[in-house]
């Protein structure tokens, strides 16, 4: 039996509504996944302001970021920067609130042809993220924020680097300041905690005492030569590395160098042209007569 026109009209009318629950499917597919951040859209703790290319570039650099490091951007956005330490040969990951702009840097990622290992991203909150094994972190936050995370920051393994687009860290100078035109970027690099009271010998000479005072990567402080409280000439602090001068009784310069690790220092030492070894303890707390006491403005 031939159908009749109201079947053929029905049947018509399926196909239709089939077909336009398939498209209807396609557009909000690609509607998704073609999401668009926009400028100055609402974030959790910020609004979104991508950092622009060039600079992020010059804080790679800044913190040289190579093989070997691992880099953590801090509200990652739209993935830029942890694009673009990837592509340096570094192991990059994201931290973003917005779950949008995280399947967009995973998309941006994709398209560079990263291996996920290369340049991961992850949902969630930067104040509870577990950075700890960074060797770079990456900011773009308000001042505030930064504030927050600066506890956490100085806590790491000291030669952290840490740059951040536009904003400092209150008295925490940065050792490193670049501009793009008139935008600043700036770099820090985690002091060793170095302050108090250090018995140290240098090889062939017996020991002696310093009081090293710290101020975030500043340092200053005095060695003491029997009745003489001999200041520290040139005294750096650079991550782990330390250096400092003094001059003796007899006029003699001494130059030393070397690396802190936790309550030891260990280096080399110049006095004229003989050299040789030092190394240094943490000792117990004794105020020198002239000099200040110990102190430290690392929170």
């Amino acid at each position: 039996m031939l159908p009749t026109i109201g079947r053929i009209r029905r049947r018509a009318a399926a196909r239709a509504l089939a077909i336009a629950a398939v498209l209807a499917a396609s557009i909000a597919i690609g509607q998704e996944r073609e999401y668009e951040p926009q400028v100055g859209q609402p974030g959790k703790d910020v609004v979104w302001v991508p950092t622009p290319e060039p600079l992020v570039d010059r804080m790679l650099a800044m913190a040289q970021v190579g093989p070997g490091d691992v880099v953590f951007d801090l509200g990652s956005g739209d993935g830029r920067t942890v694009i673009a330490a990837a592509k340096r040969g570094a192991q990059a990951v994201g931290v973003e609130y917005n779950p949008d702009m995280v399947a967009l840097s995973r998309r941006n990622a994709e398209r560079e042809r990263l291996p996920p290992d290369r340049a991961r991203f992850v949902q969630g909150d930067i104040f509870e993220a577990d950075f700890s094994s960074a060797t770079v972190v990456a900011l773009y936050l308000l001042p505030d924020l930064n504030l927050r995370l600066r506890p956490k920051l100085l806590d790491m393994r000291p030669g952290t680097r840490v740059v951040s687009h536009m904003f400092k860290m209150q008295d925490w100078e940065p050792d490193e300041t670049s501009y793009l035109v008139s935008t600043p970027a700036y770099l820090w690099i985690v002091p060793a905690r170095v302050q108090g009271l250090w018995s140290f010998a240098l090889q062939g000479e017996a020991a002696l005492f310093i009081d090293l005072e710290q101020d975030f990567q500043k340092l200053g402080g005095g060695v003491e030569l029997g009745p003489v409280e001999a200041g520290l000439r040139d005294p750096r602090l650079n991550g782990d590395a330390v250096s400092f001068g003094y001059v003796d009784g007899k006029g003699l310069l001494y130059e030393l160098e070397g690396k802190a690790t936790g309550d030891a220092i260990e280096g080399t030492f110049r006095a004229g042209t003989r050299t040789g070894r030092w190394t240094a303890t943490r000792a117990k707390p004794r105020p020198l007569a002239g000099l200040q006491v110990s102190s430290v403005r690392i929170r």
